[in-house]
């Protein structure tokens, strides 16, 4: 006759007492709400938080766009009777028009860089109001997105820049060099926007 079986064998061979099938041997992870558990998470939620430092970067560049919105502005005030005495329009007075579009295009940089920096590292900038949102260009998805208009828009502050020195310049040789630079530098800028735009469509 065969001997009736142990008692307690059956739960021995599933694994545990809570009948949950486990092989013998496994090794399993920490529990739930164990201290290095809490812990990791403890500093994903740091590390999360940590974007808000970028709002100091976002508060200095409008402060600087704002500085370079004003420095314009003022020069502008300062010679407009320069421009009211002079009835044509010269060399000097297209210069200074040239150095005015420059010094708003900077500000004007400055601020997309902030939104940039904002809109990707913060949160999406969203006031509420249709009339108080920002535009859709100016929406940032990815790096990419940023590099690319901070990139355009440095192209056009040289080039304005560029032009403002052929105006201003006597010495024909000496802006062939400045404009063989600028010419090396807006390639430069626009090659590594375009093989940047390449390399992230083969990785998606």
């Amino acid at each position: 006759m065969a001997d009736p079986p142990r008692e307690g064998g059956g739960a021995s061979r599933m694994g545990g007492e809570d009948g949950s099938s486990q092989p013998e041997g496994a090794v399993t992870g920490p529990p739930r709400g164990a201290p290095g558990r809490r812990l990791e998470r403890g500093f994903e939620r740091a590390l999360s938080l940590s974007r808000v430092v970028v709002v100091v970067p976002v508060v200095v560049l409008v402060l600087a766009a704002i500085s370079s919105f004003a420095l314009g502005t003022e020069i502008f005030v300062r010679s407009v009777a320069s421009f009211v005495e002079e009835s044509h329009l010269t060399a000097h007075n297209l210069g200074f028009l040239l150095l005015l579009t420059d010094l708003f295009l900077v500000g004007a940089t400055l601020m997309i860089a902030a939104f940039g920096f904002y809109d990707l590292f913060v949160t999406r900038i969203d006031a509420g109001h249709q009339s108080l949102r920002l535009p859709g260009w100016l929406r940032m998805h990815d790096l990419n997105d940023l590099k690319a208009r901070v990139i355009s828009m440095i192209v056009l502050v040289a080039a304005v820049s560029f032009v403002d020195d052929v105006v201003e310049s006597k010495a024909s040789l000496d802006t062939l060099y400045i404009g063989v630079g600028v010419g090396v530098v807006i390639a430069a800028l626009t090659a590594f926007m375009h093989f940047g735009r390449m390399d992230e469509g083969e990785r998606s």
